[in-house]
């Protein structure tokens, strides 16, 4: 969320930023209920001024013999007088959340500027497009094929959307999980956390998701819940409302979770296979750390998501999203994409976006930077580390044989009993 005082006396430029994400903001209604607040505000601290200074008096008519009964019965009509205005300030205050709840961050300046994905900026590729001597399949007939994905008998149970991993199937995304998992919590400093695959309302309004995108999201009946999208959202949550020491931070964790997704508005895109299902697994960062060092922080997210990839051997490359590519919630983010050989195109497979203090506003996560100073509003970051299905899809196709095998990576090997190939 963004701080109101800076809305409130930056109208114009929020106005623009907003417009290089392809957004057209009337700020009006925000700007006239602002001006509503301050002047109510300014009702309740008047009359509060004359309380303290009625009760005073009443001390001193106690004290000298005289009857103050008149003059406490003018400061209890200004007391239920003060009882009203706050109401109306409250009201007023709620409505203008409300309305900043509604408008995504601003783009840090170094983001390009841009409306689709065709402005994002390729920062660097790592690895080689694998070269086939035969026509390379995509990984849905390759995986059934192979009996290790059963996307019919998913369809059965659930609906379409849903993928049974069966045999090596399983264990390979088993292994994707463990390998990733001991990567970021052996090496790069990350704190593991099983969360809960449940979140509740205030934790979707804290990362974004809410109130804005509730059509993305599944939600339980007779329940004030709804299934987790990704591992951001518990992870973000962990210090709700909460005080940090500044001393602590930065703090990375870490976290496998299944995600469910309604894919809202997606219908068409990407139906077949792993790529976009309405449930997979991921492996998330997070990170909490000092304002002024976040995007350092951003640099060794995105590096350390990168380094899973570089293991695997998958070609793949990073770009910087354009200001109308990005989440609601973003300042600035790197996606990476792995090359698909069957779709001959890129597939974004982690998000890694710093997303300054827009959802420590809104989950009031803040810090001290010495015991007795004032409290600031946290950095918070968050990225895949990366998403399990699609990393399964592009071994299955990047790795594919012409017998119809695939190949284990490498560095996966240890995490698959030593097993070298699936046939």
């Amino acid at each position: 969320m963004l701080d109101a005082k800076f809305v409130e006396e930056n109208p114009e430029l929020v106005v623009k930023k907003m417009t290089f994400r392809g957004i057209d903001l009337d700020l009006g209604e925000f700007l006239k209920l602002a001006k509503e607040k301050k002047v109510f505000l300014q009702q309740i601290e008047t009359l509060r001024f004359e309380m303290n200074r009625s009760s005073q008096q009443i001390g001193k008519m106690k004290g000298e013999g005289e009857d103050p009964s008149s003059l406490i019965q003018d400061m209890k009509k200004v007391s239920d007088e003060i009882k009203d205005l706050e109401g109306t300030y409250k009201q007023l205050d709620e409505e203008l959340k409300k309305i900043l709840l509604d408008i995504p961050n601003i783009p840090h300046e170094s983001v390009p500027e841009g409306l689709d994905s065709d402005s994002n900026l390729e920062v660097r590729q790592f690895g080689k497009k694998p070269e086939f001597s035969f026509d390379p399949k995509p990984h849905w007939e390759i995986g059934k094929k192979l009996g290790i994905l059963d996307f019919d008998r998913a369809a059965k149970l659930a609906g379409s959307r849903f993928a049974v991993y069966l045999g090596q199937g399983a264990h390979l995304e088993r292994a994707l999980i463990n390998f990733m998992l001991d990567i970021h919590t052996r090496e790069k400093g990350y704190m593991e956390v099983i969360p809960p695959f449940i979140a509740n309302e205030e934790s979707l309004i804290g990362t974004g998701n809410l109130p804005k995108f509730e059509e993305d999201l599944f939600k339980l009946r007779g329940h004030p819940w709804y299934l987790i999208p990704t591992a951001e959202v518990p992870l973000t949550n962990l210090y709700r409302e909460e005080v940090l020491n500044g001393e602590s931070l930065p703090q990375r964790f870490v976290a496998y979770t299944p995600c469910f997704r309604s894919e809202a508005g997606s219908y068409g895109k990407d139906i077949r296979g792993l790529i976009r299902q309405h449930q997979f697994n991921k492996v998330e960062l997070a990170s909490f750390v000092l304002p002024e060092r976040s995007y350092q922080e951003l640099d060794k997210l995105t590096e350390d998501a990168e380094d899973v990839l570089k293991r695997l051997g998958l070609n793949f490359r990073t770009v910087a999203l354009c200001t109308g590519d990005m989440g609601f919630a973003g300042a600035k983010t790197y996606d990476l994409e792995l090359w698909m050989p069957h779709r001959n195109k890129y597939l974004e497979i982690s998000s890694c976006t710093n997303c300054e203090d827009f959802q420590a506003r809104r989950a009031n996560i803040r810090f001290r930077r010495e015991p007795k100073s004032k409290p600031e509003f946290v950095h918070t970051l968050n990225g895949s580390g990366v998403a399990i299905g699609r990393t399964v899809s592009a071994i299955l196709e990047c790795y594919q044989q012409e017998d119809g095998s695939v190949l284990i990576p490498e560095a996966l090997r240890p995490y698959m009993d030593g097993l070298e190939r699936i046939s």
